[in-house]
């Protein structure tokens, strides 16, 4: 998505959710220059050709909307990776993995902005982002036809965490050099996983 800072759009009649999911969308374009709580409602208000008090008609206060903004900008990521369940357990990590990559390339903005930008250091953006890798790790423990119990699944679910961190930085810092291309790129992030994990039930059920 691009920042869209000084372009203001004519007034449109839409619909309430239309309405306050474009309000929403301004808010995430913003983040690519600013934290989450430096989004003002006067330039969110003035992009979307309306008045200040009509936003206020959508959102009950200023706060409530950032974690709204807070809230899409995850929530548009997780449903972007969802597993298609169709597939093998290796294609469907693989799939994932490149619409992982195709996403943050698309929204690129805010992509580095929710990691690395001054949205990141964002309490509501931070805590919003922190539940969705925790989602995205649940998720991944939830489709081993084995699951670990335990201490097992414990060490387990660290190192998943600890992959996704890795898979968001290698996407950070390839989308900047390109030292390898995108097919590259999702081989290193697909077999990282089970190397990472150092679990053979999850190492044999990749290769099942």
């Amino acid at each position: 998505m691009a920042c869209v800072t000084t372009r203001e759009t004519k007034r449109v009649r839409l619909s309430p959710e239309d309405r306050r999911l474009q309000l929403i969308t301004l808010g995430a374009e913003m983040l690519a220059d600013r934290p989450l709580e430096d989004i003002s409602v006067d330039d969110i208000a003035k992009l979307a050709g309306i008045s200040r008090g009509l936003l206020f008609h959508y959102f009950a206060s200023k706060q409530e909307f950032h974690e709204a903004i807070a809230r899409h900008v995850s929530t548009e990521f997780y449903v972007a990776i969802m597993p298609n369940r169709e597939l093998s357990l290796f294609d469907m990590l693989r799939d994932s993995i490149e619409r992982f990559v195709d996403y943050a390339c698309e929204n690129s903005a805010s992509y580095r902005s929710a990691l690395r930008g001054p949205a990141a250091a964002t309490a509501g953006l931070s805590e919003y982002v922190n539940q969705t890798r925790a989602a995205i790790a649940d998720l991944i423990i939830s489709e081993l036809p084995l699951p670990p119990v335990g201490t097992e699944l414990a060490r387990l679910t660290l190192a998943v965490r600890g992959w996704i961190a890795f898979v968001e930085e290698t996407i950070l810092t390839w989308m900047v050099e390109k030292p390898i291309s995108r097919e590259q790129l999702v081989d290193l992030l697909v077999e990282s996983l089970p190397a990472l994990a150092l679990s053979p039930a999850l190492i044999a059920a990749l290769q099942d």
